[in-house]
């Protein structure tokens, strides 16, 4: 396995406040990697970290290599490229048609004709089931279509890496069963490193080949590893009881 992000002695907050303390771990090319934890624990702020969006209060982060708390703009804008991601709203532009938000970062950041981009457009829209709605706006599709035409966008560049922040949130159950298909599927058809920040259970289990859980009161990362393994020997009472909603007889 080959570390493509690599957080190292990483303590992260706000000012005086902090959220997490040297932690330390490890997301390997090809891992649908999970993020997870109770509110307040700084799952968010953990992927603004790794997205370069928010600086550590100290530690590193090494993405492809490289050290994005201390590469120069030109260095993190080249790492940034690499990178797709997928906020919850979508964040979809309103007055854009699907294919107008698909191409706007790559009429940004790549050297292809108007043609080539209504083509990889097309494509990154079938890519994620909407083949054909090209021309429909933001308001005219569902939560769960605007979640796969914002992953549309995501993919747009072709990145190593998806961040993906609270994906399900907002969508009914089939409609996140149906997303969580998706991240799989692109993660073994295009071989692309996935990171998830949820604290959706059935997500977790469905899609996660490796994770960390944060905790809010040591401020520090309890367990790791893959989510099932996590379940079967948790590390305390307090992993078990997020990983079971409380149900504790769920480990047998």
């Amino acid at each position: 396995m080959t570390a493509i992000i690599d957080v190292k002695n990483l303590t992260m907050g706000y000012g005086s406040f902090v959220l997490q303390k040297n932690a330390d771990f490890t997301v390997n090319k090809g891992d649908i990697f999970i993020i997870m934890g109770g509110s307040g624990c700084g799952k968010s702020s953990m992927l603004r970290i790794l997205t370069g969006l928010l600086p550590p209060l100290s530690g590193k982060v090494f993405i492809d290599g490289t050290n994005i708390v201390t590469a120069s703009a030109d260095s993190l804008e080249k790492i940034r490229k690499k990178s797709g991601i997928l906020y919850q709203s979508g964040a979809l532009f309103s007055s854009m048609t699907l294919a107008e938000n698909i191409a706007l970062p790559l009429q940004q950041y790549s050297d292809y004709s108007a043609e080539e981009i209504r083509e990889i457009a097309a494509l990154k829209l079938s890519l994620v089931g909407l083949g054909g709605f090209d021309d429909f706006y933001p308001s005219e599709i569902s939560g769960g279509m605007k979640k796969r035409a914002g992953l549309a966008r995501a993919l747009a560049l072709d990145p190593e890496i998806v961040y993906f922040d609270e994906p399900s949130a907002g969508l009914d159950p089939i409609s996140s069963r149906n997303l969580d298909d998706l991240i799989i599927e692109i993660n073994r058809s295009l071989g692309t490193t996935i990171v998830v920040v949820t604290h959706e259970l059935e997500s977790i289990f469905a899609i996660g080949t490796n994770s960390i859980f944060l905790d809010a009161a040591s401020k520090s990362i309890l367990a790791r590893g893959n989510p099932h393994d996590i379940l079967k020997n948790p590390p305390n009472d307090e992993v078990l009881e997020f990983l079971t909603r409380g149900k504790k007889h769920a480990k047998e």
